[in-house]
């Protein structure tokens, strides 16, 4: 299995899995780099690990870029086939566009497995989908360092 283990010495915590997809620029991920040098918790890339079992975790993060408005298909796709029934969940996200109804897909699939949404984060990402690319790009420069300290923020007050 493709999993790593991040940890840190002294801290008992619930244990945690954070599944994942941080393609175009990396933005998810280093939100997730940030949280992984405080905190202790197993992070799953989606694209290298599609079939990891989750029933042993007391806690489950989905984090992803938004396409199309929504998660990443594949953490979807993952969510709707691995997440296990009654469990804790939360969200991770970085996003170009600064509205949308970016977690309706996701939390649909968490509502049918009856679990429990503990909180989201989300910040803005650097954007160049789509016609984004001919003007440069949205949201240059970020995540920022204050987006970065907010996810761990809200990963250690989970």
């Amino acid at each position: 299995m493709n999993t790593r283990m991040i940890r840190k010495e002294g801290k008992e915590k619930m244990k945690t899995a954070i599944v994942f997809y941080s393609k175009h620029h990396g933005n998810t991920k280093k939100l997730l780099d940030a949280i992984a040098a405080a905190e202790e918790f197993t992070l799953i890339d989606v694209t290298e690990n599609a079939g990891a079992d989750l029933s042993d975790y007391d806690r489950i993060g989905f984090a992803s870029g938004i396409y199309y408005s929504s998660f990443a298909k594949q953490i979807l796709a993952y969510a709707s086939e691995h997440l296990p029934e009654n469990k804790d969940v939360f969200y991770i996200y970085t996003h170009g566009a600064p509205v949308g109804g970016f977690l309706k897909g996701i939390r649909a699939i968490a509502e049918k497995k009856h679990c429990r949404e503990l909180g989201a984060y989300h910040c803005l990402g650097y954007d160049t989908f789509g016609p984004f690319k001919f003007v440069g790009g949205i949201a240059k420069g970020h995540p920022t360092e204050d987006d970065i300290a907010g996810a761990v923020k809200f990963y250690q007050q989970l």
